[in-house]
């Protein structure tokens, strides 16, 4: 009888195996050929055909057990070779893996990507016929735990970071049988090259000093120096370790936030001229005229009671506020606000209300880790910048 050899490139069929749109028929035959593929592998393995008898054999084939590989295309029986030690293992899956790894990055970045376990299970269900559990799926997502762990904990002092944004948000987090609320954590850097990176997450308790101190000591431990600017809101918190651990650096007080602090002191009625005039004052062209309109604001309104607590909010955080006016005109509009890390925010905002409340903290950190790489990925691509010096 004629013996059959085979060539094969693994990959190459593997590859064309998922993306085509098989009948019954090809599908028996692809069952043939990955068949056909573990016996020799088999027969590599024991270093001997079929039958063969050899003194120095190391071990003996033991059968054949079956097994199921999904695929996108549905789902295929295979007869899998074995040996009586158990050592050999053929490439084709891995040892325990239900679904090809094709599905299985589609299916951990429909999670990351907003989409719920249910329906993530619901989803594989209609594609290849086969139910996988909400276990199944949390327990796979877990496989990118060391990814987000290199990516969060990568060195910093390779790059000069001129500019620090710094943002927190809140999630809802179970912990010990509660749902409790934790503070996420977030620093956006812009390099000497005017280019984009998300270079710090921490989930941790609500917004403190020591809380904000020890997110810094965790940047400064990768390499982090002081940049020029730090970026962000008033929080008392904030503004202390800013000062602390960032030595020489300027703070710039988020406009956006201080101009919403102004307007909230302001009377709610007949009061569209002052709310307009106090915005100007940060959209002027340079910090002389920023001042010329401040003062203009307080000796239009500093008779009127209904605005004192208004012109002392603006007063006091004046300086703090027009700290861009000394850096590149360029750089004005980006680095007057955190507006940069809300659109983030809404990014991890949009995958974290899929989910409402995180099992524990690493699933937290593992999801949004997840997230924001992805989102850094769209970030200042190829030749673009985000800042122009």
């Amino acid at each position: 009888m004629t013996q059959i050899n085979f060539t094969l490139d693994f990959e190459k069929i593997k590859g064309q195996v998922v993306e085509s749109s098989l009948n019954e028929v090809i599908k028996s035959a692809i069952v043939l050929i990955l068949n056909e593929y573990m016996e020799k592998e088999r027969d590599d393995y024991m270093n001997n055909q079929r039958y063969d008898r050899t003194k120095n054999r190391h071990d003996y084939r033991n059968g054949y057990y079956e097994r199921e590989l999904i695929l996108n295309i549905g789902t295929i029986n295979l007869k899998v070779p074995r040996t009586r030690s158990g050592e050999f293992s053929t490439e084709i899956f891995e040892k325990y893996q239900r679904c090809d790894q094709a599905l299985l990055l589609s299916m951990t970045e429909m999670v990351i990507n907003g989409v719920s376990t249910r329906k993530v299970t619901n989803i594989v269900k209609q594609l290849c016929g086969k139910s996988v559990s909400k276990s199944f799926v949390s327990n796979l997502t877990k496989k990118l735990d060391p990814i987000v762990n290199e990516w969060a904990n990568r060195p910093l002092n390779t790059t000069n970071y001129r500019y620090l944004f710094l943002d927190a948000m809140y999630i809802k987090v179970r912990e010990y049988d509660k749902v409790v609320s934790k503070a996420v954590y977030i620093a956006l850097g812009v390099n000497d090259e005017g280019k984009r990176e998300i270079i710090g997450l921490k989930i941790s308790q609500a917004e403190s000093k020591k809380n904000w101190s020890d997110f810094f000591d965790y940047l400064i431990s990768r390499g982090l120096k002081s940049p020029r600017i730090v970026i962000s809101d008033a929080h008392q918190g904030l503004r202390a370790a800013i000062e602390e651990k960032f030595v020489g650096s300027t703070w710039q007080r988020c406009t956006v936030h201080f101009i919403k602090n102004i307007i909230d002191a302001m009377p709610k009625k007949d009061s569209e001229d002052a709310r307009n005039l106090a915005k100007s004052i940060f959209r002027s062209p340079n910090s002389k005229i920023a001042r010329e309109l401040k003062e203009e604001f307080i000796k239009t309104y500093e008779d009127n009671g209904k605005y004192q607590k208004a012109i002392e909010r603006l007063d006091d955080g004046f300086e703090d506020a027009i700290q861009f006016f000394a850096e590149p005109e360029n750089a004005h509009k980006h680095i007057k606000t955190t507006n940069v890390l809300e659109r983030i925010n809404s990014e991890v905002r949009r995958r974290e209300r899929v989910i409402r409340i995180f099992p524990n903290q690493q699933s937290a950190f593992r999801l949004i880790g997840s997230v924001l790489m992805d989102y850094e990925e769209t970030l200042d691509q190829g030749i673009r910048k985000y800042i122009h010096f």
